[in-house]
């Protein structure tokens, strides 16, 4: 990964350096006399909170994820890069929706008295989740359902708290991603009535797995072109921003409170194009805009050798891609005085029982009768959500480079 992030999503400070200074000592304090689980934390940001987490030595420290692989990374990242604290570390490589899952928080709640905090970074993030019906009700399980079940468990295995990140996507959302973490807010909000919950809608995380900027490591490695859209503006964060964020949301944030990072339209909106021209020149190459992809292809091998490299820039078509980015919707109540960097969503448990009864009782029939159509999800989901706006065009990012 690139060792200095933030020159090529155009800021030069760390957006929540003084918010942390002023609260390192409750921080410390917090986390070092606590119990944490973080569920899907070999993921970016979930590794990116359990990094700040165990800089402060907590007293466990348990990591759940279906990764093993990441799971390895993780632990050896840690060991490298941070040693040993005096607190209990483990990872589990286990699915937080399966019947092994709930036989773990059993046995910790009976061998330990459990967690005090909670945190689920588990998701299926990506707006190309939607193209096909399995893979989206996949989503709607993992996004939706696993978080409302593994809130029950924190909540009977005596955690104090319960944090799951959101996403900017969930405000007016245009994509069934940004549409399932909205309905998971609502799941969250009936939950809230039994256990205290905070969240966190932010910008992208830059470089995060899967994403079009870690995609740019992998093609360099592979001798491939850069590709990105040229019209799409997007706010970017760092790992260990969103880390941050999701941090303070878990440990300082109020009952249903959704922390948000104050960021600048003007200012820090900026396009995957740009970022791909200031990350080839980081590494000495010139970009070479190309017509064609066929044409970035073909010239790897030629421009690399002139210290120069293929890029092919288009306007997005792709269904499901917002056309700028929000962190709040009209009529939510907003707190901006606490934190001189962070915004917060002021909540009430504003939630329609008989829209939530309405929603699983439908998916439960779709999976009883083992078929449902794409169409069919849409149109639930735009039952449960009259801000909905789909944004349709029949085309989907697998069929781009």
């Amino acid at each position: 990964m690139i060792d200095n992030i933030l020159p090529l999503i155009g800021r030069t400070q760390p957006l929540f350096e003084e918010d942390l200074a002023k609260r390192e000592n409750e921080l410390n304090e917090i986390v070092h006399n606590s119990r944490f689980l973080v569920i899907g934390g070999a993921g970016t940001i979930g590794s990116a909170i359990c990094r700040e987490l165990f800089d402060r030595d907590p007293k466990v420290l348990h990591v759940v994820d279906i990764s093993e692989n990441n799971m390895v990374e993780l632990v050896r990242d840690i060991r490298s890069s941070k040693g040993y604290g005096t607190g209990e570390f483990a990872t589990f490589a286990i699915d937080c929706g399966s019947d092994i899952f709930r036989a773990f928080m059993k046995e910790q709640k009976a061998r330990t008295g459990g967690y005090d905090y909670v945190f689920n970074t588990s998701a299926l993030k990506h707006v190309r989740s939607e193209k096909d019906p399995y893979t989206l009700m996949r989503m709607i399980d993992t996004n939706i359902f696993n978080t409302d079940s593994t809130m029950l468990q924190a909540k009977e295995c005596g955690a104090k708290k319960y944090f799951c990140v959101s996403t900017d996507k969930a405000a007016n959302p245009v994509n069934m991603m940004g549409a399932s973490k909205r309905i998971m807010e609502m799941y969250l909000n009936r939950r809230s009535l039994e256990m205290p919950v905070s969240t966190a809608r932010f910008a992208n995380v830059a470089f995060s797995d899967g994403s079009l900027l870690y995609g740019f490591n992998r093609r360099l490695e592979k001798n491939q072109p850069l590709a990105a859209p040229c019209d799409v503006r997007r706010y970017f964060v760092t790992p260990k921003e969103a880390g941050e964020l999701c941090m303070l949301s878990c440990l300082t944030g109020e009952n249903r409170d959704i922390y948000f990072p104050k960021l600048d339209e003007e200012l820090n909106l900026v396009t995957f194009s740009n970022i791909a021209e200031k990350y080839l020149r980081s590494l000495g190459y010139e970009p070479v805009q190309c017509a064609t992809e066929q044409e970035a292809r073909e010239r790897v091998s030629e421009l690399k050798a002139k210290h120069q490299y293929p890029v092919y820039f288009f306007e997005s078509d792709t269904t499901g891609e917002k056309d700028f980015e929000e962190f709040y919707m009209d009529g939510e109540t907003l707190d901006l005085e606490k934190f001189e960097s962070i915004g917060i969503v002021k909540k009430g448990a504003d939630y329609s029982e008989e829209k939530l009864q309405m929603f699983t009782g439908t998916i439960e029939k779709m999976r009883s009768a083992g078929t449902w159509s794409r169409g069919d999800l849409v149109d639930l989901f735009n039952d449960m959500l009259p801000e909905f706006h789909h944004k349709e065009t029949g085309k989907f990012l697998d069929g781009r480079m």
